[in-house]
């Protein structure tokens, strides 16, 4: 399917999940998109994929005013050693390009790790697509993907 929306909103309906597409202009911030959402900073969460050693992937669902804290989702996934891709790599992993990745559709279903911190918010998170975001009820992401919910966070800075 080529339409990513698509795609998304058929993943989602295949899954239970209500989502809603909201289309807004391109931010240069965090701030700038949490304005033009009208919603918090930390309800926009960052889906980043992850790379394992052995060239498997994972999905990190990380509120957007904080950042990946690798030793504590290493402890968590069980491993060594995690990377983030280049962005082809992330592409060819989820079908998305970065800056629009979400777990739901993706090309591959990875398992998702969520930061405890988005559990029972209503969040923003990237559509499949560059101009539009997705709000969804974490509790039923974290639910239709049976995603592991744990401190995978660190403040910025």
């Amino acid at each position: 399917m080529s339409d990513p929306l698509a795609r998304v909103r058929d993943a989602a309906t295949a899954r239970g999940l209500t989502v809603e597409f909201r289309e807004r202009p391109a931010a240069h911030s965090l701030e700038e998109a949490a304005g033009l959402l009208g919603v918090s900073p930390s309800t926009i969460v960052k889906t980043l994929v992850v790379k394992r050693s052995d060239d498997t992937y994972l999905f990190a669902l990380v509120p957007g005013d904080r950042g990946i804290s690798w030793p504590k989702l290493r402890t968590v996934v069980g491993v060594n050693k995690l990377q983030l891709p280049d962005p082809d790599r992330a592409l060819a992993a989820t079908g998305y390009e970065r800056g629009t990745i979400v777990p739901i559709g993706s090309t591959t279903e990875w398992p998702v790790y969520a930061d405890e911190r988005i559990a029972g918010q209503r969040i923003a998170m990237g559509a499949g697509a560059h101009g539009f975001s997705l709000f969804v009820d974490a509790d039923d992401l974290i639910s239709a993907y049976g995603a592991i919910v744990a401190d995978i966070s660190q403040p910025l800075g």
